[in-house]
């Protein structure tokens, strides 16, 4: 469900190891592994997160219960007439260009529409967010720690986005939590955590690190380690994890996206209120967010 970038960012993007929550999360480690190699195409949920909290005795304490449901181009080398005219190689790179942008036919489909003041009502948490505040597109990205279509979406196209749209002033782009199981809502737990400024920073270092601490046997030990080299200490690593209203907040925060706008499946964006459901090239968000200037 929003969570940018200096020497903590740095170490951060260079953190290898990752990790996940408590003995309560270590126990889901097999189930993550085949949800991790099989990468579903979509993830559904009924959303029902029961959350408890154990007297401290050195584990882990808070936990979390979530019921789930279930333009090939090629090229050749060749020399170039002397009789050739640049004209005719101008208009060669055209079409090529206009045959790699998505046609219109090939934008995914609108899925519904919100009202764009109802999906910026202030949430259960503080938004995460980058990008000027009134700039002229706004995306919304509801998305979970767990996805692999999250990860793929965080680690192939959100840079080039946030270079072309965001550090241009004309994408504002927010992330909201819509964890699925613990180990995603631990993520987020900690990225909210972090040191000041650091949510984006940590959470893309988490997509980079996905398949490792996602299916990894002691989840935990891993993730203590990750977050060292953040800047956790062991006793601020526990005091995040057992953070009852942090975790009672982030599941408020997927239960609203479920239940006043429809979120099903991650990743699900809302630009400019229009919610579409999916993994995105830098195309194919390119040509939505252009419909949108």
């Amino acid at each position: 469900m929003s969570f940018s970038e200096m020497s903590p960012s740095k170490r951060l993007l260079s953190a290898v190891a990752v990790a996940a929550i408590a003995v309560t999360l270590a126990a889901c480690s097999d189930e993550k592994k085949d949800a991790a190699s099989s990468a579903p195409a979509k993830e559904t949920t009924e959303t029902a997160a029961k959350t408890e909290v154990k007297p401290a005795d050195g584990s882990m304490m808070a936990a979390t219960k979530t019921e789930v449901k279930p333009a090939d181009g090629t090229t050749t080398s060749s020399t170039m007439s002397s009789a050739m005219k640049p004209a005719t190689a101008d208009a060669n790179q055209t079409q090529m260009a206009q045959a790699a942008a998505p046609t219109k036919a090939d934008l995914p489909e609108v899925q519904g529409e919100v009202d764009v003041a109802k999906l910026m009502e202030p949430g259960p948490l503080p938004e995460m967010s980058i990008g000027k505040a009134d700039a002229p597109v706004t995306i919304v990205e509801y998305m979970s720690m767990t996805c692999p279509h999250c990860a793929a979406f965080h680690n192939e196209t959100f840079d080039a986005i946030k270079t072309k749209y965001v550090d241009s002033g004309k994408v504002r782009f927010i992330v909201r939590e819509f964890p699925f199981d613990p180990r995603a809502a631990a993520a987020f737990m900690l990225a909210r955590c972090a040191p000041e400024g650091q949510y984006f920073p940590m959470v893309s270092m988490l997509f980079k690190q996905q398949e490792t601490w996602a299916a990894a046997p002691n989840g935990r030990d891993a993730l203590l380690q990750m977050s060292k080299l953040a800047g956790f200490t062991q006793e601020s690593f526990e005091a995040c994890l057992t953070n009852q209203k942090l975790l009672d907040d982030v599941n408020a925060t997927m239960q609203k996206g479920a239940k006043d706008f429809n979120v099903q499946s991650t990743p699900t964006f809302f630009i400019n209120g229009k919610q579409y459901s999916g993994d995105m090239s830098v195309d194919t968000m390119s040509a939505l967010i252009d419909t949108n200037l």
